[in-house]
């Protein structure tokens, strides 16, 4: 399996990032047809206390990259990636890792 991390940076208005997100974001994605696992969760913070250069995190997995890259190419997949730049103020990373169970 293979995840993409999407690593959404401080944005300027954390109550704007939240409710667009939720509203609009999140709605606007769940149309994408493919993924085997979807999770999402704002960043608590980080074991040393200081702080996260990250506010939130989106993981989607699928059965490849190529399964990924095909749902981000597909109308549902274009428009969620379309729409990042209306809510991601802080910038935004994006890491394909191979996921690998430990437990």
């Amino acid at each position: 399996m293979v995840r993409l991390l999407v690593l959404y940076g401080q944005p300027k208005d954390p109550a704007a990032f939240d409710k667009y997100y939720k509203e609009v974001h999140v709605p606007l994605a769940k149309k994408m047809k493919g993924l085997k696992k979807w999770t999402i969760g704002k960043v608590l913070g980080t074991p040393d206390g200081k702080p996260s250069p990250f506010y939130y995190v989106a993981d989607l997995c699928a059965e490849s990259r190529a399964a990924i890259e095909a749902i981000l190419l597909s109308p549902e997949g274009k428009a969620a990636v379309a729409d990042v730049p209306n809510y991601a103020s802080g910038g935004v990373v994006f890491v394909y890792t191979e996921v690998q169970k430990v437990i």
